[in-house]
């Protein structure tokens, strides 16, 4: 079994594309409409993905609450730059050995988004 993709819903399509695609660099791999929604597959191709789901005039009630969407940068240090030149809050960093360091943000609905960088 692998994991093909985790969904989550939000509530402004364009502030969420522009924090998963300009701020966290991720590929759009497919964007449709399904209905009265809209889809966006992020990720690259051949890996799992974020599926974003949006649907005009609904709100997110409750983003996620306990989930964490981890992701590895390429760049802990540049992407942590970029998020805080962008008015974004971060928790961290966080080291639980000397080969872990991460940080959190959150996304604009409130989701827990976990950047980590492992050494070797």
């Amino acid at each position: 079994m692998k994991l093909n993709w985790v969904t989550i819903r939000v509530g402004d399509l364009e502030k969420s594309l522009f924090f998963y695609t300009q701020l966290l660099k991720l590929e759009v791999a497919a964007r449709f409409p399904s209905g009265e929604r809209e889809i966006v597959m992020l990720g690259n191709a051949n890996e799992a993905k974020i599926e974003l789901i949006y649907e005009a005039g609904k709100s997110v009630e409750t983003p996620g609450r306990g989930v964490t969407i981890g992701l590895e940068a390429d760049d802990l240090d540049a992407l942590v730059h970029l998020l805080k030149e962008n008015g974004l809050a971060l928790t961290g960093p966080i080291s639980p050995n000397p080969k872990l360091r991460f940080f959190f943000v959150k996304d604009p609905d409130g989701y827990s988004v976990q950047l980590a960088e492992h050494k070797e």
